[in-house]
């Protein structure tokens, strides 16, 4: 009984301290979540297209060899 007593109390001092450092993040503000998020979209598109590029380019010139 004395290690659950233990157990539970280690699991409510660890909580307690986890509330702690969740009150000093800096959480983003909305503005800077968009702003974040708009980087992140442009980013994956140019990497889409610079991809895309690639493919094409490696499928043309596969194509030409094997014909």
């Amino acid at each position: 009984m004395e290690k659950v007593q233990d157990a539970l109390q280690q699991a409510v001092e660890f909580f307690k301290e986890s509330w702690q450092e969740l009150k000093k993040v800096h959480w983003p503000s909305r503005k800077e979540t968009y702003a974040a998020t708009a980087v992140v979209i442009i980013l994956v598109l140019i990497m889409v297209g610079y991809l895309a590029l690639i493919d094409y380019a490696l499928t043309r010139l596969i194509e030409t060899v094997v014909s």
